[in-house]
């Protein structure tokens, strides 16, 4: 039994795969069109609210160098996905990789929580963005009747019309072609990387050195705590993490790491890619780079315009130009997260969507979903079923139930891609590799070590949540994929 759920599927039967006319996806995307992708879908809110509330409470000034050990340890995976991505340019990121590497039973894994991540916080997304334009509309005097105004404070019945709108729209465009939606991604991307640049060369003029003092504040030691809410880390060990100080910045990274999470949504893109090979490695760290200076950059306008310490939470930015005596700026900054958090929703959902496709394409789900469209040569089934499904979940869920995103997922996909490349290196070392991820093994044994760090700094309802559904999929694999896998029956008529 054992060998039938480690069975490993051949690159190039996966590759084959993707040949298959009423299965193949258009390869229509370029290098600009991934880092397009990739800052669309790093870029959200975090860059405006995380930083002030990281510098406050965790690092000071020092936030700058937290989200500097943050994009350390997404570059030390994005290196081992570009391999991957370029090696295997096949749908399903991380996915395909175990599926090629360590097996059907760990790809399957890894599938079923990346469709439950993506799916949530292409929820969260829509809802967040929701709040946005309601605000917008309410300032233009037009406001939403509260039935349709969403969860939050309401008494009844209570249905965000806006965050539901948004997901069949984007949905929509997903259907109708990902060059489409790499057009509309690249336009929101240049609104939203030109507010980020205003905001950062408009900051940089109300910046006072000495807000930079003391630039590491002193350690201040955290109590342990020992409820579900704490780290896991705490409850293994009782060992509490300490704010400020070095240690702080440590701390304040595994904080803002979730401000990166994204990048990897990029590889699931590959099979749609003109040149996989040269350009999964360039769209993959070029958004990035990119990204991680933006970070480093408005973290270090933000702690200059206002001490950290009298930094607010909710929209340390918009309050911190507020602080300075230009009020504007919050409204301008406000229209930048809105305009940006379309793109992030659609590039989550497009990615859910990939790794649901291939999915299905290998028999884990229902081989239903991997029939692409005639015209448009998209996955249009899945598409439309998820994008319904995302749309009555972010209608009828409030923020703070949506928020509980798990997070998790993303850290153990890092830690098996990561594990995925020694393994390949090792079993087929005769692979062409157009992108090799440089000290194998050490960089992808430290990329796991980093991961597992952050993962254990997670709280431990974070942890019972994730088994809990990983052992729904489970339940769903053994039930349904393991006896439909196209692997499976491709075996046995070998054998019979």
């Amino acid at each position: 039994m054992s060998s039938t759920l480690f069975r490993t599927k051949k690159i190039e039967q996966s590759i084959q795969d993707t040949e298959e006319p009423e299965h193949a996806l258009k390869k229509s995307l370029s290098a600009l069109d991934l880092t397009v992708f990739g800052v669309g879908v790093i870029i959200g809110t975090g860059i405006f609210v995380l930083t002030g509330t990281v510098a406050k409470n965790n690092a000071g000034p020092a936030v700058a160098l937290a989200f500097v050990v943050a994009g350390v340890v997404c570059a030390l995976a994005a290196l081992c996905y570009a391999e991957f991505a370029s090696t295997v340019p096949v749908a399903g990121s991380a996915y395909t990789f175990s599926y090629a590497s360590l097996g059907e039973l760990p790809a399957w894994i890894i599938g079923w929580d990346l469709v439950l991540e993506f799916a949530l916080g292409t929820a969260v997304v829509a809802v967040g963005w929701s709040g946005y334009i309601a605000s917008l509309l309410d300032n233009a005097g037009w406001h939403l009747p509260e039935a349709l105004s969403g969860r939050e404070g309401a008494d009844g019945f209570g249905f965000d019309i806006l965050a539901a709108a948004l997901v069949l729209v984007l949905t929509a465009v997903l259907v109708v072609g990902t060059k489409l939606s790499a057009r509309v991604t690249a336009v929101v991307v240049a609104i939203k990387v030109t507010v980020v640049l205003v905001v950062i060369i408009a900051g940089a003029f109300f910046v006072k050195g000495d807000n930079y003092d003391p630039f590491i504040p002193e350690a201040k030691p955290v109590e342990a705590g020992s409820g579900l809410d704490s780290p896991l880390v705490q409850l293994l060990f009782g060992w509490a993490p300490s704010n400020f100080g070095v240690m702080g910045i440590f701390t304040a990274a595994s904080v803002v790491f979730f401000a990166f999470i994204g990048f990897d949504v990029v590889a699931t893109a590959a099979e749609e890619t003109k040149n996989p090979q040269r350009d999964m490695p360039r769209g993959i760290l070029g958004s990035l780079v990119i990204c991680t200076t933006l970070y480093v950059a408005v973290s270090v306008v933000v702690t200059g315009m206002q001490h950290y310490t009298e930094l607010s939470v909710d929209a340390p930015l918009a309050d911190a130009f507020k602080a300075t005596g230009h009020p504007w700026f919050a409204g301008f900054i406000s229209f930048g997260a809105a305009v940006g958090l379309t793109t992030v929703c659609m590039i989550l959902l497009l990615g859910q969507t990939r790794v649901f496709f291939a999915m299905s394409r290998d028999g884990l789900l229902p081989r239903f979903f991997s029939h692409v469209h005639p015209r448009f040569r998209t996955p249009h089934r899945p598409t439309i079923l998820l994008g319904v499904v995302i749309a009555i979940v972010a209608g009828f869920t409030s923020l703070s139930e949506l928020a509980e995103l798990v997070n998790i997922g993303t850290l153990f996909a890092f830690v098996v891609v990561a594990i995925g490349v020694v393994i390949l290196r090792n079993t087929r070392p005769d692979l062409p590799r157009s992108f090799r991820t440089p000290l194998v093994p050490f960089l992808p044994i430290l990329s796991v070590l980093a991961s597992l760090w952050l993962m254990l700094n997670l709280p431990a309802e974070t942890w019972l949540r994730f088994g809990v559904w990983m052992a729904l999929g489970f339940l769903v694999y053994f039930v349904y994929g393991r006896s439909h896998s196209r692997l499976g029956r491709d075996e046995k008529q070998v054998r019979g």
